[in-house]
């Protein structure tokens, strides 16, 4: 990587201009594209990093990932490759979207931002991560070094240490990935990537931007070990003229337990509320009679074109922005007959039976799902990773409460049918010893 200079041209493609940028893993190039005529950003990695192969693959295989994700909140990622001089040195290199603005880290050494722009930049944040999680991608290293303000936005960068939902989240010698920081306490214990642990960031971004301050200060990872140890709980950010909600959900982001922090997606709903023209604390407030009431006219038009059942209930006090929470009822039995709109059929309330057939009988549900394409596979690998906590007795009626609140939230997504969000909660009702 050190014998590189303007003028080089890489893969007979990318012809080096000059350097933008330098981390301890990479050094950026603003380079052209040779072949479509335009210029791009040429990310090489450093010279030990390109030697190893399996360091190698994994970039390759993550670019390929984040490859996939096109959002306006997104940095975008073009291509890959690699070269290998005559003396056997290899170049390693992700070509990126060059965007031209200024770092948020650079921008926070002035002081935080003003609250509405804080939360704007956040929202779009979480909106970028909530694209990412909807294909099954977690970022893992969301800091304000990895945020691009710009003239159309923020955009998230470097995707370079994401990876996929419930993969391994460490690396061949058992470290830790991301900045200490930013980094969600159960990362500590090696837990499988999960959605979670980018919305435990956004918080800590979240936090930064509005006070210039992180919640839980640690430059090594010695130093987040410690203060997690010590039980710190962040509170609030105190700033003048802050909504409430967005200061308790900044707090809820932070939460030491995975499944008490929003998704990303709802993150985003309630910034982007914050920052209605008409929100205020007492307008924000008032979102939920407002829920209730498009409620409402949801089941009046139900009623008008005759359905003979209504499901899910909504209930009046969601966990989640926006999350609903299905309830199992009976009704009349649907007239049989095929056609596109039939629902898978409704088993019968499930007796409690041990432990182990009331796993598997979830499990069951969750992989018939998935392969009927009404449970996407990013929601069926967190499904699982949360089905896994049940094994143990510790706060298992807390767990099981839990998992249905998220198939819920999910479902809200989009990632989960209503016909199979009713068929797991329905499952997770008769959960044995609760």
């Amino acid at each position: 990587m050190s014998t590189l200079t303007p003028g080089a041209l890489l893969a007979r493609r990318y012809r080096l201009v000059d350097r933008v940028g330098a981390g301890g893993m990479s050094v950026i190039w603003r380079a052209r594209d040779e072949v479509l005529d335009r210029t791009v950003a040429v990310k090489v990695l450093s010279a030990a990093l390109a030697a190893d192969a399996r360091f190698r693959d994994m970039v390759r295989d993550e670019a390929r990932a984040a490859a996939q994700l096109v959002h306006p909140h997104v940095a975008t990622v073009h291509d890959y490759a690699e070269t290998v001089a005559p003396d056997g040195t290899v170049t390693a290199f992700v070509v990126l979207e060059l965007l031209t603005g200024e770092e948020l880290e650079a921008k926070l050494t002035a002081g935080p931002l003003p609250w509405p722009e804080a939360v704007r930049v956040c929202a779009e944040v979480a909106e970028a991560l909530a694209a990412a999680h909807r294909l099954g991608i977690v970022h893992r290293d969301v800091t304000p070094a990895n945020v691009m303000l710009t003239a159309t936005g923020a955009k998230v960068l470097d995707f370079g240490i994401a990876t996929r939902i419930g993969a391994p989240d460490e690396d061949a010698e058992g470290e830790t990935f991301g900045t200490p920081a930013y980094v969600a306490p159960e990362r500590l214990d090696g837990t499988p990537a999960q959605p979670a642990t980018d919305t435990y960031a956004l918080g800590v971004l979240l936090h930064e931007t509005l006070t210039g301050q992180v919640p839980v200060p640690a430059d090594t990872w010695d130093d987040l070990t410690r203060a997690l140890a010590s039980g710190l709980v962040p509170g609030p950010p105190e700033v003048p003229g802050l909504p409430a909600a967005v200061a308790t959900l900044c707090v809820r982001c932070l939460s030491r337990d995975p499944l008490a922090r929003p998704t990303a997606h709802a993150a985003a709903t309630e910034l982007r509320a914050a920052l209605s023209p008409v929100a205020s604390p007492s307008t924000v407030e008032s979102r939920r009679p407002r829920r209730a009431l498009l409620v409402a006219a949801a089941i009046a038009a139900v009623l008008a074109v005759g359905a003979a059942v209504l499901v899910p209930l909504f209930r009046a006090d969601p966990p989640y922005p926006g999350g609903v929470v299905t309830q199992p009822t009976t009704g009349p039995a649907r007239p049989p007959g095929p056609g596109p709109t039939d629902k898978p059929p409704k088993p019968p309330p499930p007796t409690a039976g041990t432990l182990g057939e009331a796993l598997r009988r979830i499990e069951g549900v969750i992989n018939e799902g998935q392969r009927a394409g009404d449970i996407r596979a990013d929601a069926a690998v967190d499904l699982r990773n949360l089905l896994r906590q049940l094994h143990g007795p510790e706060s298992r009626a807390d767990r099981v409460v839990q998992l249905r609140e998220k198939v819920a939230v999910r479902a809200g997504e989009g990632a989960i049918s209503g016909a199979y969000a009713e068929r797991l909660d329905l499952a997770l009702a008769g959960f044995p010893h609760i």
